[in-house]
C-alpha cells in the first residue's frame, strides 16, 4: 500500500464521503499536530448537525452490514 500524506488521505477521505452522500464542512488536517515533526498529521473530522451524523451512522451501518447499496 502506497503511503500517502495526511493531506491526500483528507482528500481521499473527502471524496470517499462526497460518494456516499456524506459531506464533513470541518474535516481538514489539524494545524498543531500537521505544524509538528510527527510523520503523520491528525485528522480533524469535524462537526456536523444531525442530519450529517444521522447519514454518515446509515452509511457506516450499510458497510458493517455487508451493504453495498448504501
Amino acid at each position: 500500500m502506497e503511503l500517502l500524506s495526511t493531506e491526500d488521505i483528507v482528500v481521499r477521505l473527502r471524496a470517499a464521503l462526497k460518494g456516499v452522500g456524506v459531506a464533513l464542512p470541518s474535516l481538514g488536517v489539524d494545524p498543531v499536530s500537521g505544524a509538528s515533526d510527527e510523520p503523520f498529521a491528525l485528522v480533524l473530522l469535524g462537526r456536523c448537525n444531525v442530519r450529517t451524523a444521522t447519514r454518515l451512522a446509515a452509511v457506516l451501518e450499510g458497510v458493517a452490514a455487508g451493504d453495498d447499496e448504501t
